[in-house]
């Protein structure tokens, strides 16, 4: 569905007065952007749908405790992208603490895999896994970007107002990830070969 700046910033003030009504609307319109972001972020599905569930939550403990300004945005896309870059930051940092606490404990024993829908997305989150290394070499604003408007497909005039940033300064990073990610896919997959 095409959102348009009247009906996002109708929801968005229908938030800032307390409207739960309003949220569900906003989880209509972008839930599955923010599960195609977070699955490019963290390359799993699973840790993708709970990306989606605390932005949601967080936006709306956001909007409770102290609301945001009015929307300068053509639409809250933007705003709802960086807060799930947060989650993700947030969910990584949960994953590693329960890793170091897993590695304490003796392994399970294998699972089979008899459905055809995980071997799919093993290869997709695989797949993934090899492109969020090349992407993590990037400096922390281009990856931003690089995410925000390669893979979420926002404006650069969404971006820039999402990072708080010029126009001009999207195109820049824009332009100088460009030209180096080729660099970094290769440089990942011969690594995996070598390995």
């Amino acid at each position: 569905m095409k959102t348009t700046l009247t009906d996002d910033t109708e929801l968005w003030e229908r938030l800032r007065v307390g409207d739960h009504f309003a949220l569900g609307e906003l989880f209509d319109r972008y839930a599955d952007d923010v599960r195609a972001f977070a699955f490019r972020r963290t390359a799993s599905w699973s840790t993708a749908d709970d990306v989606v569930q605390s932005t949601f939550l967080s936006t709306w403990r956001r909007f409770q405790r102290n609301p945001p300004g009015p929307l300068t945005a053509s639409s809250a896309r933007g705003w709802l992208l960086v807060v799930a870059g947060n989650e993700c930051r947030a969910l990584a940092r949960t994953a590693a603490r329960l890793r170091n606490v897993l590695t304490r404990l003796p392994d399970p024993a294998p699972d089979d895999d008899h459905a055809p829908d995980v071997a799919r997305r093993l290869d997709d989150e695989r797949q993934m896994s090899a492109i969020r290394r090349a992407v993590a070499e990037l400096p922390r604003h281009e990856r931003e970007t690089l995410e925000l408007v390669v893979w979420s497909g926002l404006t650069t005039a969404e971006a820039a107002d999402a990072l708080g940033v010029p126009v001009g300064t999207v195109k820049a990073r824009l332009h100088r990830t460009r030209r180096r990610f080729p660099d970094l896919l290769t440089r990942v997959a011969l690594n995996e070969e070598l390995s």
